[in-house]
């Protein structure tokens, strides 16, 4: 029942496919941007909704830290290569999640970039310790294989379910938050939602609902802001496109 309202909103988008040219590319142009500041923001990244739609445009901001462009940058070309795998159709695997973060990190820690961590971490303020490094490859191959035969649960709970159990992970070192909100819009986006962008004034009741997944496996609260978040998406694009 806690899918029905957005089927039936999916369902009336998908009925008004394909969109007019212009719209669906400002509509693209403007979720790039939103997706792209709030997932920084929530990470700290201090760039404005239009400071990161001038960095967009290829311009510097002054008095900002070329890391906080570089994510901006980086960011823009991980959905681009989110979008691309979506349009070939291809199944996601290690190597792609690898590749995404990858791209979230290039030239703010190439280091670590698309590298799994080679040391333990604590998560900043939470209940829940991600696993010993050493247990990291196994699990991520469990998540895999998990996701490959999960074929029988809503396509929204499967996209939420990927990102809780992912960032519980926390494969590595740092960029887990943005890769793992990519892979949740990744599976959205192949089973034809559109992607969910968790706005940074909802920082804390995201990391909350994180937070209770992973130290008593409640997903629901997550479930419900997902879900809400997709809702409230459906409805501003069905505004905009319905006649």
């Amino acid at each position: 029942m806690m899918f029905t309202e957005i089927d039936e909103l999916k369902n009336r988008l998908d009925n008004l496919r394909p969109l007019p040219t212009h719209t669906a590319r400002s509509l693209h142009e403007q979720q790039v941007l939103e997706w792209t500041y709030h997932s920084n923001a929530i990470e700290g990244n201090t760039l404005t909704l239009k400071e990161t739609k001038i960095v967009l445009e290829g311009i510097t901001i002054g008095g900002k830290s070329l890391r906080e462009h570089f994510e901006v940058i980086n960011h823009k070309e991980a959905i681009d290569y989110v979008e691309g795998i979506v349009e070939m159709q291809n199944a996601l695997n290690e190597w792609q999640i690898k590749s995404i973060h990858h791209l979230v990190l290039k030239n703010v820690d190439d280091k670590n970039a698309g590298v799994y961590r080679q040391e333990n971490v604590v998560i900043s303020g939470a209940q829940h310790t991600p696993p010993h490094f050493l247990e990291v490859p196994p699990a991520m191959e469990k998540l895999i294989t998990w996701y490959q035969n999960s074929g029988e649960l809503h396509p929204v709970e499967r996209a939420a379910k990927l990102h809780v159990d992912f960032v519980g992970i926390h494969p590595f070192v740092d960029g887990n938050g943005r890769t793992s909100r990519l892979l949740m819009n990744f599976e959205l986006l192949r089973m034809g939602y559109l992607p969910v962008i968790i706005p940074v004034e909802k920082r804390f009741d995201y990391y909350d609902a994180l937070d209770t997944a992973h130290t008593s496996g409640n997903y629901s609260p997550f479930l419900e802001l997902v879900v809400l978040l997709e809702k409230q998406t459906l409805e501003r694009y069905l505004l905009i496109v319905a006649v």
